[in-house]
């Protein structure tokens, strides 16, 4: 509602569809194999994995200086929305719905905020049409917003102004796409965690697009209607035209104008939610500070009941940041800017790294703190009035092509890692590899790409180690020839098959084990089936009889999924029926069930 006030009905439906098609579906449909394939539960994780460790802490910060900006926006938001419907200061709502999200995070998680969320959608379903409705109902269609101070209501705000397109100046269309597509979504941790916390990479593909879709057509439209109303209602309550109320109030100040016990659903609705995504955005900001900053700069040996306790300080501490950034100038709108501009760097390191080869850790480490000191001074010099960036264009763009140009400069001066060479060949051949000598580890490795493990993921969790450790084996796999990556770029690169040196350096199989394996399958495997087979009801106890973490459980599933022996379902609890494929392997091996 609040871009409608300022530029019109058809800046704030262009605002939601940037965001939802540019950011969310193009990142489900560009990334989502890579990330589920990858391993990586964080962002930064997946930069250490590509480049190094190093590299990995930088983009935590910047990471956590991001999510702190956008939790600041929401709560800003929020509290703009229930003081234009209510009246009450803004600064006691802002306490109030900080105290609300330190309250719910520490005694909650992901999964509690993620069913939150789900909750709050379908809330948001009916209340935002009905209110849209109402509205229309009550006030008229498009004659109504004939009255409209700015005169053309599709193109223009309340004052006359129209959102620019390819203008470098902040807020514009080319702006919004790297700001709000780019940065927002393709740089942002938590929408990280949301696609490698999916079921599968088919889940997190289709969730993402028909929500990107759903957004567009339940949420940003009529939202930008419901602006248009409430500048054309009651335009004098506005900054634009000479009132004390911001832009961003929009919705909380039309709502006045319905019934009470409507207008608090709604309110309550749109508070529920915002406060919803704070929270997301607060665990993740804790999430990557705890992990990838702490746990990793700070106290590598700590455990896990000393990190569970500097969690909760990190927490603290991420609240206390955040309400400092309550306070930056320009409002909602420049803040929210500002936060992305942050997740600038890592969304550049993102596409390159899935794209080109040849991008090493050097060009990954200078082209993030290139971008992050460049943003630190233009942000320092726009606070203290020396110089304004924004008179010329917003510092997302600066940091953007800096740590892009950089980058890419710093990268050509340094040697990549094997796979970056031009000579490179990923077809394993007499005279390309090299001699490696392989340990326990490594052997478990292959063992599993030899049962049909393709995926990064599936071996890092079915080995119960980092992704880190799982890639330095399969970097050594690969350089000696035991396995063959299926591509260089994107989720190819995370995919793998053994050659017939990688077979022969595994230890000797058994009759019907060598049969198991040109099915897919283990001994473990096939108990599995025929547990989920004819005693379901059981299944709870396999992880517990055979000393398996949650992980590893997961792996194990995801493959047998992907072989066509299982299906899961399940919304809420995870539950697998055996297909007729599957019923046949228990079949086949029943003599060995049995024995």
């Amino acid at each position: 509602p609040g871009f409608s006030i300022l530029y019109g009905v058809k800046a704030g439906i262009l605002w939601g569809c940037i965001y939802s098609l540019f950011g969310l579906l193009l990142y489900a449909n560009l990334f989502s194999n890579l990330i589920r394939r990858s391993g990586a539960v964080t962002l930064p994780e997946y930069f250490e994995t590509r480049y190094n460790g190093t590299v990995r802490g930088l983009v935590s910060i910047t990471s956590v200086i991001g999510m702190c900006g956008i939790l600041a926006n929401n709560i800003i938001s929020l509290s703009s929305i229930v003081s234009g419907y209510t009246g009450w200061p803004v600064y006691a709502i802002t306490a109030v719905a900080f105290f609300v999200i330190l309250i719910f995070t520490t005694m909650s998680g992901m999964w509690a905020t993620t069913i939150t969320d789900f909750i709050q959608v379908t809330i948001g379903t009916i209340a935002v049409p009905i209110f849209l409705i109402i509205l229309a109902v009550k006030y008229g269609g498009f004659d109504y917003f004939s009255s409209w101070l700015g005169g053309d209501w599709v193109n223009q705000g309340l004052a006359g102004a129209s959102l620019p397109g390819l203008s470098f100046k902040y807020p514009s269309i080319l702006t919004f796409m790297i700001l709000f597509g780019t940065a927002l979504v393709w740089g942002n941790n938590y929408y990280w965690i949301k696609i490698a916390s999916c079921r599968n990479e088919i889940v997190a593909k289709k969730s993402y697009s028909l929500g990107a879709i759903y957004l567009i057509v339940i949420f940003m439209i009529p939202l930008s209607f419901i602006g248009i109303y409430a500048g054309v209602t009651m335009p004098e309550v506005f900054t634009l035209a000479g009132g004390t109320v911001a832009h961003t109030a929009a919705y909380g100040v039309i709502a006045r104008e319905v019934t009470p016990l409507l207008s608090c659903l709604f309110i309550v609705g749109a508070a529920a939610a915002s406060l919803s995504t704070s929270s997301t955005a607060a665990m993740g900001a804790t999430s990557t500070a705890t992990r990838d900053i702490y746990q990793r700069l700070i106290n590598k040996d700590a455990s896990p009941e000393t990190t569970l306790k500097a969690s909760k300080v990190i927490m603290a501490l991420i609240i206390i940041v955040t309400w400092v950034m309550t306070f930056f100038p320009g409002g909602p709108t420049y803040l929210f800017a500002f936060a992305n501009a942050w997740l600038t760097p890592p969304a550049v390191l993102l596409l390159l790294g899935a794209i080109w080869p040849r991008f090493n850790s050097r060009g990954a480490f200078w082209g993030v703190l290139a971008g992050m000191v460049t943003m630190v001074v233009l942000t320092i010099t726009e606070l203290t009035q020396i110089f304004n960036i924004g008179n010329w264009t917003h510092m997302a763009i600066v940091g953007f092509l800096v740590s892009l140009i950089v980058g890419a400069i710093a990268a050509l001066t340094g040697p990549p890692k094997y796979y970056g060479s031009s000579n490179w060949n990923i077809k394993a051949k007499k005279g390309n590899r090299i001699d490696i000598e392989l340990n326990d580890f490594d052997i478990k490795v292959l063992e599993m790409i030899n049962i049909g493990h393709q995926y990064l993921a599936d071996i890092s969790d079915g080995l119960n180690v980092d992704s880190k450790v799982s890639t330095d084996s399969i970097e050594k796999l690969d350089q000696g020839g035991f396995i063959e990556r299926a591509g260089l770029r994107g989720s190819k690169f995370f995919t793998f098959s053994v050659t017939e040196k990688g077979k022969e350096a595994l230890p000797a199989l058994s009759e019907i084990e060598s049969k198991m394996v040109e099915d897919y399958l283990t001994p473990k495997y096939v108990r599995f089936l025929e547990m989920a087979l004819n005693r379901p009801d059981e299944i709870g106890l396999f992880a517990k009889d055979n000393n398996m973490t949650s992980l590893q459980m997961s792996s194990m599933i995801s493959h047998l999924n992907r072989r066509g022996y299982i299906i899961e379902k399940g919304m809420f609890r995870r539950r697998v029926e055996v297909t007729e494929k599957g019923k046949k392997m228990v079949e086949k091996y029943a003599v060995f069930v049995k024995a």
